[in-house]
């Protein structure tokens, strides 16, 4: 009667409902896991990630209740590798659920899941299969011998009634992921040209004369590049999109320079000209297809609030150092949710997103853009002639002049500044990904990102559009060209001081009516590349001398303003002169006509340069009513000794090297004078020097 009892007690176990669901629910946690872990991206495993984690929160009840009965029940048992085989199992999940735990808590409230977390789930995920496995199946082959010699085989019915049930609670939880995954409808993205889009320089080249393309050369939803607020409102990212929004990177399209410039550049050439700018300023309005004939304004929302987005930028997949935008961009795969509207959707977006990141890690992490050659697709920039109509020409070039520069070193990078480490320095950081195990001073713990200010000479533009933070990302600007924000990490590498100082080359003494001679040596000492780059027809560098008397009375001048904004004539000017086929002067930024340029006056990186000055040291002091600002009089050797004051024992020379981004005669152009619109200037660096005028000696 005892083999009887014992076959009953184990058939009862085998057949214990709670058995049933523990395994049926561990089951499908199992497969689950696997499917995430081994499997591609896709909306099926997007699923299965949302029931994996709810069905192990639902399972921690029944486990718990399951596992404690059946370690009383057997416990007494004398140990055995079965017995052994379960600890292991039961150990295994709970290490399981800990870890699934934790990861829950942190893909709902924290930046990021812990990669050392992850992988103690994944490892347990293993174990658990490891040690379950033998256990099972020592068990069932128990109950198959034990059929062959018993009279019954209610034990091994009892065995299989427990793997059909386990199997129908799994593929009922399995039936559920493809019924939602076949129920969740993705936004449709229409990645069509419109039906009148121009292909005027044929079909095989629909973005030209932009060297940017698409991986399938097709068009883009524009849905698909944009939204970059979203990567701060799932709290990853939110240091990161707060300096983009007022950085050169986002308003590159609504920059009103920009808008006007193409607007004029659509009403000569033809609307698809203006491709030829898109694929730098306004890479989601050319990729769509906007920029098109017909097309009122040739930028779409998206591509006028975002510029150069978050997923412009990271969905490069190749450059070319040829420039004019030439990459190659792919168009990511999004998560479920990514693009809808409402609480919920986001909700559910930003729980995937941190659950499951493989696939936003790999599609949006790349080692290329942390290149100088994957900056230089856009800043590098010519025209040929199919632009110009004439032939090729070299615009802007910052890639070359650093490659070419002191900077470079190649195969050192302890000796070599690159682009991102000046205009992208390391800033404390909460943000996931933080740290950088590929650059050589770097850990993966540093807790630092690298900024996405893109801090470099553009003190104008975000004032002018009256952007959140525009005042101090102008402020920061500034301070950037003064050479004054520290770079730590890069400290080593170049000389402290301003980035470009002035420095006054004076005489110790001069003698009343000697001609005097003042020299302002400039230096390109941080940039790195030529000073000043980008359109040099746009910006502006220049030198501000002044001279005055003891008695602050102006002697000399050079380099000011006028009422109206407009830098004197014959001053020291650091710019370029484009020309047209026709010898007229490129003075609207009308570069699709330019040919070449007749004056050009820039600093390679290293390099100096001298504006020089003279004037008549005068005998006395000028005449107090003239004051700073006001023309001074010509200076007549024989009427100076006769003029009023008292007699000159001193002569005070200040010079400033001044920068602007926009020179007045385009702003006028483009907005009217009318506006009385003005870019803003910074003294980018200064100097002083005193003359002593010694009396002349009597005959």
């Amino acid at each position: 009667m005892e083999q009887p009892r014992r076959n009953r007690s184990r058939s009862e176990e085998w057949q214990h409902k709670l058995l049933m669901w523990v395994s049926g629910l561990l089951l499908f946690e199992t497969l689950t896991g696997l499917s995430i872990f081994l499997l591609p991206f896709s909306v099926s495993n997007q699923v299965m990630v949302l029931l994996h984690t709810a069905i192990g929160l639902v399972f921690l009840v029944p486990f718990g209740w399951y596992q404690t009965r059946h370690w009383l029940l057997y416990q007494p048992l004398r140990m055995s590798h079965v017995k052994l085989t379960g600890y292991f199992a039961m150990v295994a999940t709970a290490v399981a659920i800990i870890s699934g735990l934790v990861l829950t808590v942190q893909a709902l409230w924290s930046t990021r899941i812990s990669y050392a977390w992850d992988l103690i789930h994944i490892v347990a995920t293993f174990a658990l299969i490891v040690s379950v496995a033998p256990h099972i199946l020592v068990l069932v082959n128990r109950e198959l011998r034990a059929a062959r010699v018993a009279d019954g085989d209610s034990a091994l019915a009892a065995t299989k009634h427990f793997g059909l049930g386990s199997l129908l609670i799994a593929a009922t939880l399995f039936v559920a992921v493809a019924l939602v995954a076949y129920w969740y409808e993705p936004p449709r993205m229409v990645n069509e040209f419109p039906a009148d889009y121009s292909y005027l320089y044929g079909p095989d080249r629909p973005f030209a004369p932009s060297l940017a393309r698409t991986e399938t050369a097709m068009a883009f939803d524009a849905r698909s590049m944009s939204g970059s607020e979203s990567c701060g409102t799932a709290r990853c990212h939110e240091q990161i999109v707060k300096e983009w929004r007022v950085s050169a990177h986002r308003y590159s399209a609504m920059d009103a320079a920009f808008q006007s410039v193409q607007k004029v550049m659509a009403e000569q050439n033809g609307a698809e000209s203006t491709r030829y700018c898109g694929g730098c300023h306004d890479p989601i309005s050319l990729f769509s297809g906007t920029k098109n004939v017909f097309t009122e304004d040739l930028t779409n929302l998206a591509g006028y609030q975002e510029g150069v987005s978050c997923i412009v930028c990271h969905a490069i997949e190749e450059t070319d150092v040829k420039g004019n935008a030439n990459y190659v961009i792919a168009q990511p795969t999004r998560y479920m949710f990514e693009l809808d509207e409402g609480e919920t959707p986001q909700f559910f977006r930003d729980f995937l997103l941190r659950a499951y990141p493989r696939h936003h890690v790999k599609s949006l992490q790349h080692r290329l853009f942390k290149s100088p050659e994957f900056c230089a697709a856009c800043h590098k920039q010519f025209i040929d002639e199919e632009i110009n109509q004439v032939g090729w020409v070299q615009l802007q070039n910052q890639y070359d002049n650093w490659k070419n520069s002191r900077w470079n070193e190649p195969g050192d990078p302890s000796q070599t500044v690159e682009c991102r480490e000046c205009h992208m320095p390391l800033t404390d950081s909460h943000d996931p990904s933080s740290g950088d195990v590929l650059d050589y001073n770097r850990s993966a713990g540093d807790s630092k990102h690298r900024s996405h200010r893109f801090l470099a000479a553009n003190q104008f533009m975000p004032l002018a559009l009256e952007l959140e933070g525009a005042q101090e990302h102008a402020d920061l600007t500034e301070r950037w060209l003064r050479g004054e924000i520290e770079i730590p990490e890069i400290a080593d590498k170049w000389r402290p001081g301003p980035a470009v100082p002035l420095e006054l080359v004076v005489p110790d003494s001069v003698t009343p009516g000697e001609q005097v001679k003042v020299q302002a040596v400039v230096t390109n000492n941080k940039v790195g590349h030529d000073f000043p780059t980008g359109p040099l027809d746009i910006i502006q560098a220049w030198v501000e001398i002044t001279v005055k008397d003891q008695a602050g009375n102006i002697v000399f001048e050079s380099g000011r303003r006028d009422a109206r904004h407009f830098i004197e004539p014959g001053s020291f000017i650091f710019k370029a002169e484009p020309v047209d086929q026709f010898g007229n002067l490129i003075d609207r930024h009308n570069l699709w006509e330019m040919v070449g340029v007749r004056y050009r006056r820039s600093m390679f990186p290293g390099a100096s340069d001298r504006a020089e000055f003279g004037f008549s040291c005068p005998a006395t002091t000028v005449p107090a009513q003239r004051r700073e600002g006001d023309a001074p009089p010509p200076l007549d050797t024989d009427a100076e000794f006769k003029a009023p004051g008292q007699q000159a024992t001193t002569l005070h020379v200040s010079a400033k090297l001044l920068y602007r981004k926009a020179d007045q005669f385009l702003l006028n152009f483009l907005f009217g004078e009318d506006a009385n619109l003005t870019a803003p200037v910074t003294v980018m660096s200064e100097d002083e020097k005193t003359i002593v005028v010694r009396p002349r000696k009597s005959s």
